[in-house]
């Protein structure tokens, strides 16, 4: 399974590549704006300094609601860097614009997914990744962990070459879960990346290992 980190900061970027598990990144407008970067012109460069940190798929939300301009805008974001992958609305003219991205060699990922219909439908239509926000499914009082187990049985009945990106990650069991799953991909805020490093007994074995190191060398020293 792909970790890719749902961000726009840069320090949050580089610090997940220097773990080194990072795969890819996912952002959107509201990630854009949270750090302050507003114009089309200052977008689309920050998209590129993105690109130049990490190497692998970078997803670029576009903000056009109906066919045309949602591959206008969608040409315009492929050409900043080969590894831009567009981002698109589950809406019907999304659906349509997958379809002329496929079959022009632009890569996409289809977003605001909650649903295995539409899941199915942006397969069909050559999408590249497919968002389920299993956190928002969640909120909606459904099980966004079953959602994924549902498109994944889905896809490999059908043979779909569609990769799932599982978004709207809350929490390190999000990501555990979404691995038992048959998730492709997860993307994730920087927190719970970092939390499944985290284990009580680890802290505590450590805490002996350490102990015992210091009680050996201060015998060492003792015997000389």
């Amino acid at each position: 399974m792909k970790f890719f980190i749902d961000t726009a900061n840069l320090a949050q970027i580089k610090e997940a590549h220097d773990l080194g598990i990072l795969d890819g990144v996912t952002t959107n407008p509201s990630l854009m704006a949270k750090e302050g970067i507003k114009g089309e012109e200052a977008v689309m460069q920050h998209y590129l300094t993105i690109c130049e940190l990490v190497d692998g798929d970078v997803s670029a939300e576009v903000l056009s609601t109906t066919v045309d301009e949602i591959i206008e805008e969608g040409k315009k974001l492929a050409a900043i860097h080969p590894n831009i992958v567009v981002k698109v609305p589950m809406i019907k003219d999304g659906v349509k614009a997958l379809k002329w991205f496929s079959d022009n060699g632009i890569k996409t990922n289809c977003t605001l997914v909650f649903s295995a219909g539409q899941a199915i439908l942006a397969a069909k239509a050559g999408a590249n990744y497919v968002s389920p926000f299993i956190g928002r499914v969640d909120d909606s009082n459904w099980d966004g962990v079953e959602l994924i187990k549902q498109i994944a049985q889905i896809y490999k009945i059908q043979g779909y070459k569609t990769e799932i990106l599982s978004a709207s990650i809350r929490n390190p069991l999000h990501i555990v879960k979404c691995a038992e799953a048959g998730s492709d991909v997860i993307t994730s805020p920087l927190e719970p990346i970092l939390g499944l490093l985290k284990h009580p007994l680890t802290d505590i074995g450590l805490a002996k290992f350490l102990d015992d190191a210091k009680k050996m060398r201060h015998e060492l020293a003792t015997a000389k």
